[in-house]
């Protein structure tokens, strides 16, 4: 016979048990030993991946520059093909057009540009002095901080002139070995280039083949044909609109009577490359270049302006326009990784930093395992 006292204990036993049920319930499970080991293998494959290129930078880096090099000028030596001149003469008249403008070039703005670095110890003394005289108030703060330094020293001390020591650092020597080994550098892309160039659609044909199945057969044309038409149509565009931009500064410099002004123009178009820190590097050097070649206050800031108002005119209006929303990168991934580049491949990493991003937001659009990441880069 079942009484109230065997239901009530019976009852208060179930209650405890529900609600002892959310309480384990609100516990994430643990991560397994396997999913531990793959999140731990990921980090050490990304660092080890890190030291490799930066180890292996001569080897490495100038197969990146020859691949995005053919990527951009793959289009160019299709269309050739279809004109019926085959890869390998296209590539070699091509690259030939390419070595015959930037040899131009460099005779005709190397010079000068030579001429200003040897007088650059002259330059920079009277760059101090005109930065004195258009702000006296910094003059006096490097007083203030001479007359801080010298806290403490005996008036013969603050006399005595200062200590010159002479070092063999083997300068010259330093400066030869690495200017061969950027010339070979340069050899070894410009060759490797070449042999994309002509080698027509090889490799992707040889990618294809290896791919065990139709659909990554696909996948695989797809997204390298979507990577060479996305980086070819940012470079080309942005090229374009950085001669543009140099000749544009150029002209303006000329007509401010500033002296080797198609040098100066050249020289920030090749700096609006570098994102973020190319133009601020442009206006702080036409900067310089204003207070040497003026004399007035008004005057000595014009170039720096007019280059100032050209690339926010360039970079708000222009670019966009051209580029519109087929490269839609975030700007703090944009800048993350031209502070990783710069960091691990110097000047070239800083050029390449925009195309490997291309190319890896390409990459997680077309493959679902990686569309998060894609979506982290997406603006």
């Amino acid at each position: 016979m079942i009484t109230a006292a065997h239901v009530v204990p019976s009852v208060a036993l179930a209650t405890e048990a529900e609600s002892a049920e959310p309480a384990v319930s609100s516990i994430p499970p643990p991560l397994s030993g396997a999913a531990v080991m793959i999140k731990t293998q990921t980090i050490l494959i990304v660092l080890g991946g890190a030291g490799f290129l930066h180890i292996a930078r001569p080897v490495v880096l100038p197969i990146v520059l020859a691949c995005v090099g053919a990527m951009t000028l793959k289009p160019l030596i299709r269309w050739l093909s279809n004109c019926r001149i085959r890869p390998a003469l296209g590539a070699a008249v091509v690259l030939s057009i390419i070595g015959v403008a930037a040899g131009i070039a460099f005779v005709h703005l190397g010079r000068p540009a030579m001429a200003w670095v040897n007088e650059a110890p002259l330059h920079m003394a009277e760059l101090r002095q005109r930065a004195l005289k258009l702000l006296p108030r910094a003059g006096r703060f490097s007083m203030a901080a001479a007359a801080v330094n010298n806290l403490g020293a005996s008036e013969a001390e603050q006399k005595r002139p200062p200590m010159v020591e002479i070092k063999d650092t083997h300068g010259g020597s330093a400066f030869m070995n690495r200017t061969g080994i950027w010339l070979a550098a340069i050899g070894e892309t410009l060759v490797l280039l070449y042999l994309l160039l002509a080698s027509g659609d090889l490799f992707l044909q040889k990618l294809v083949h290896v791919m065990p199945t139709l659909g990554d057969k696909k996948r695989a044309v797809d997204v390298s044909h979507e990577i060479q038409q996305n980086i070819s149509n940012y470079l080309f565009a942005v090229s374009l609109i950085n001669i543009a931009l140099g000749v544009v500064v150029s002209v303006g410099l000329y007509l401010l009577k500033v002296p080797n002004a198609a040098m100066w123009g050249m020289l920030v178009a090749v700096l609006n490359f570098v994102p973020y820190f190319g133009p601020v590097v442009g206006i702080v050097l036409l900067g310089a270049v204003g207070l040497l070649s003026f004399e007035s206050g008004y005057q000595a800031f014009l170039p720096a302006a007019w280059y100032l108002l050209l690339h926010l005119l360039e970079s708000n209006f222009i670019t966009p326009q051209l580029l519109g929303r087929r490269l839609t990168l975030n700007p703090v991934a944009i800048f993350v990784s031209l502070m990783f580049w710069t960091w691990l491949w110097g000047v070239p990493g800083a050029l390449l930093s925009v195309p490997i991003l291309v190319s890896l937001k390409v990459v997680c659009d077309r493959v679902p395992a990686m569309s998060s990441l894609g979506e982290l880069l997406s603006q």
